[in-house]
């Protein structure tokens, strides 16, 4: 969270990318608006974020919340507004950042209330449509005030989901292009209202979909065991190689064709396991420092790693990956030029033995990277500890929404067109990217190499404390 519009600002991994604005009422009075991914969310007054902290510290107690702006008596001055707004941007950061605060119920339901508040949208049945991958829509009846875990719910007792599988998929708020090209902006929170982010943003651009929310594709064994969870992937699966997020050559495409005439749907998705770039969110074209500043590159997250496709100064094209297990932290930042909000992506990356480096990438879709490596992270850490997978994806509630909605079958995408002129020409670019990479990348398993899976040094995985802003 932030409050100042020039003010540069270290997001928590995996936090939605909030800011907080200044508001001035008709009456001279001010209310702060909260927006995420530079869309309003929320616009709360002083009293009510002075209400929320009354409560939380009377359920956590003192000692754990964070110091709060105190009231005062008199009109502030402009340098008193100024202490103020800083001073709850400490607050919400502080609480956003803490583990037990920032995933409370309290906190997440304050937001979701003055979110439903803020955009007049009244408790009441509704019909929200729920894209899938290979284009279909589900309609689920809900409630305009039902939350993100809600409607995700809603939507698997729709398409009989079994409960035990639901954790292994996620609601994403993306927006589709005139090309028909997806961006995904982020992926909706539990402190969100689903159909009122969605309302809000007033364009039919927006859509929801519903997606697999794991990265390790060991997991796909348990989704697939299930009818629905075996169709939900393997339209994922086709729909990735029909945008050309997985990368095929005609061999291939010929195998992946004759699976799907034959209705071989495991097979098919092992195939495609096989297969360069399998399971990977691609966003679009930004900027990077690296290797050199104001280098485009397309970026890619998959497989515990940022992939980077370059295109250096000299339009000489390069690919290289970053290992989430030698990143020591990364961070979001914001800016205001403007109208305009420019976000950067930063992680400390260990290059070689004993030298780190920091690789920033500017893109709108910063928060989204962001919380892809927190993902990953949180898997690895899991089977690191031994834990279960299914626990970590899924934190159930007590009990489940099962809605009277009749179940709606997932229908299998259309089979597989051949690889036009236009798609082939990329398929030859990217194996001419494969073997070249980026300067300090080699092909070794070295404990100097980039591109090692092992991350050495004593170095933990964590966040940029407020000490380094």
């Amino acid at each position: 969270f932030y409050l100042k519009d020039d003010y540069r600002i270290q997001f928590l991994p995996g936090l939605a990318g909030s800011s907080i604005d200044l508001w001035y009422l008709g009456n001279g009075s001010r209310a702060y608006n909260i927006h995420v991914n530079g869309v309003l969310h929320c616009r709360v007054r002083y009293s009510q974020l002075l209400g929320l902290h009354e409560q939380i510290k009377k359920e956590y107690g003192s000692n754990v919340v964070p110091a709060f702006p105190p009231k005062k008596i008199f009109t502030l001055t402009p340098a008193e507004v100024e202490q103020r707004r800083e001073q709850l941007e400490k607050y919400m950061q502080a609480v956003r950042q803490d583990p037990l605060l920032g995933a409370s119920e309290m906190f997440n339901s304050f937001l979701r209330k003055a979110q439903q508040e803020t955009q007049q949208i009244p408790t009441e049945d509704v019909a929200l449509d729920i894209c899938l991958s290979n284009g279909q829509k589900v309609t689920v009846n809900i409630l305009t005030s039902d939350q993100t875990e809600d409607v995700l719910d809603a939507v698997a007792t729709k398409l009989d989901l079994p409960d035990d599988l639901v954790g292994y998929f996620s609601l994403f708020l993306i927006r589709e292009g005139v090309d028909g090209g997806l961006t995904f902006v982020r992926k909706l929170q539990e402190f969100e209202l689903p159909y009122v982010s969605i309302t809000s943003l007033r364009s039919s651009e927006f859509h929801i979909l519903l997606r697999k929310s794991y990265w390790d594709m060991a997991y796909d064994g348990d989704v697939m065991d299930n009818r629905v969870g075996l169709n939900l992937l393997y339209a994922q699966t086709v729909s990735d190689i029909e945008r050309s997020w997985i990368l095929v050559n005609k061999d291939q495409h010929r195998q992946l064709k004759s699976l799907q005439e034959k209705g071989s749907k495991k097979e098919f998705i092992h195939l495609g396991q096989t297969l360069k770039y399998y399971g990977y969110i691609k966003f679009d074209p930004c900027i990077t420092d690296f290797p050199e500043k104001g280098c485009q590159v397309i970026v890619s997250a998959g497989n515990n790693e940022l992939n980077f496709h370059v295109k250096l100064p000299n339009e000489q094209m390069k690919e290289g990956s970053f290992k989430v297990t030698r990143m020591r932290c990364w961070r979001v930042t914001s800016s205001v030029s403007g109208v305009s909000v420019k976000l950067e992506l930063a992680f400390e990356y260990l290059m070689s033995k004993d030298r780190l480096q920091w690789v920033t990438i500017t893109s709108q879709q910063a928060i989204m990277m962001s919380i892809c490596l927190q993902s990953m992270v949180d898997e690895l850490m899991v089977k690191k500890s031994g834990g279960s997978i299914k626990k970590m994806l899924r934190k159930r509630h007590n009990g489940s929404i099962h809605r009277p909605d009749s179940q709606q079958a997932v229908k299998s995408p259309p089979l597989l067109d051949s690889p036009d002129p236009n798609r082939e020409q990329i398929v030859k670019l990217s194996t001419k990217l494969s073997s070249v990479s980026l300067r300090g990348i080699s092909a070794s398993n070295s404990a100097n190499d980039i591109s090692g899976n092992d991350f050495h040094g004593n170095y933990a995985f964590e966040g940029i404390g407020d000490d380094d802003l």
